[in-house]
């Protein structure tokens, strides 16, 4: 399905599943610039719909040369996922629903019937590797603040959101799938990811740069920039590429953040005030005055206003306060000394490059 130009011949085929997403994109640079990977990119959309600066730049120029293929396909639909990996070696699962939308029906068929798919579909191809992109959030009940949680943390036994619940199911499922028709397979579990192309960003702006604490402005997160969730991927992929790494590591899951916990209002701060926002004021609201609002939002989107098919309210939600108010940071021993994994950007640099890209846009 892919031309392999003269030179190229070495390189080897990966798929990328929901390629078009945000850590996708960056992941898709990654491969290509590393030279070691032809790259096919699958996503919903009928087209690859690029912006101007991709056009121009390293993944318009693979698009144009063979080293990347865009394919249409509906993680949902099997017969469309077997034909798109038909001869890869790899495959990078990256694609989710909307965390935003806590539909549970949309997050079953998406999260767990799709990854059901891709692994159907790995076996049918005979694809060696399979790469999940789960979340730090499949350990996270909502209720519990989680402080250095490792790998052998349990999964709960209630989640906070129909996203995490399902993103568990369908890690469970890929660490199942390890080792039958040969395939290998390894899960990823970002912190909070961040980054050029990120929705935090655009967040802070809309309310004005204002700095609004929710709580009692006292936890911590693990933040995690994008480029080292990526590292972590191609980790993933080295390791599981060796005999004794996918011994060790073959079906196992693994935490990824910058490994450098913060308190995470401290932290939007410094987002805020790189990107010009010095002079703004913080207005704490505890929430003994806002779980009553938003009782009263949650109640009236599920029983009149869902009805009418408008948008649930994504910030005053009580899924966003449980992430808003505890504490969420992770252990990465395992992925340091089982993956060679390390955070290749620090966080401080990655606020400014985030913030520097925003700038630019906003010029």
């Amino acid at each position: 399905m892919d031309p392999s130009p003269v030179g190229q011949e070495a390189r080897r085929l990966c798929a990328v599943t929901g390629g078009r997403g945000f850590m996708a994109r960056h992941l898709v640079a990654a491969l290509l610039r590393s030279g070691d990977w032809h790259v096919r990119i699958t996503d919903l959309g009928p087209d690859v719909a690029m912006e101007p600066d991709e056009d121009d730049g390293l993944l318009g120029a693979a698009l144009r040369d063979g080293r990347a293929t865009y394919i249409s396909v509906d993680v949902c639909q099997l017969a469309q996922l077997t034909q798109a990996l038909e001869g890869v070696d790899t495959v990078f699962h990256t694609a989710t629903a909307d965390q935003i939308k806590n539909n549970f029906n949309l997050h079953y068929k998406v999260n767990v019937e799709g990854t059901k798919n891709v692994i159907e579909a790995c076996n049918k191809c005979k694809v060696k590797t399979l790469i999940y992109t789960s979340s730090s959030g499949v350990v996270f009940d909502g209720v519990h603040g989680l402080f250095g949680a490792d790998e052998s943390t349990p999964y709960p036994d209630k989640f906070p959101d129909a996203y995490t619940q399902t993103k568990a199911e369908a890690e469970k499922l890929v660490m199942r799938a390890n080792g039958i028709d040969e395939l290998l397979t390894c899960c990823i579990r970002p912190g909070s990811i961040f980054g050029p192309g990120d929705t935090l960003v655009p967040t802070l702006v809309s309310y004005g740069g204002m700095m609004i604490i929710v709580g009692d402005g006292k936890n911590c997160d693990d933040f995690v920039y994008v480029e080292n969730v990526v590292h972590a991927h191609i980790c993933a992929e080295k390791t599981l590429s060796t005999k004794d790494g996918a011994k060790r590591s073959g079906g196992k899951t693994y935490f990824i953040t910058n490994m450098e916990p913060v308190n995470m209002w401290d932290f939007i701060y410094m987002v805020l005030e790189e990107l010009g926002y010095k002079s703004r004021f913080r207005l704490r609201i505890p929430l003994c005055l806002l779980e009553p609002i938003t009782f009263v939002v949650n109640w009236s989107y599920n029983n009149i206003f869902s009805h009418y098919g408008m948008r649930q309210p994504g910030m005053l939600t009580s899924t966003r306060i449980k992430y808003a108010t505890l504490n969420r940071t992770f252990k990465c021993n395992n992925a340091v000394e089982q993956l060679g994994y390390k955070a290749i950007v620090s966080l401080k640099e990655g606020i400014n490059m985030t913030t520097e890209f925003y700038k630019r846009v906003r010029a």
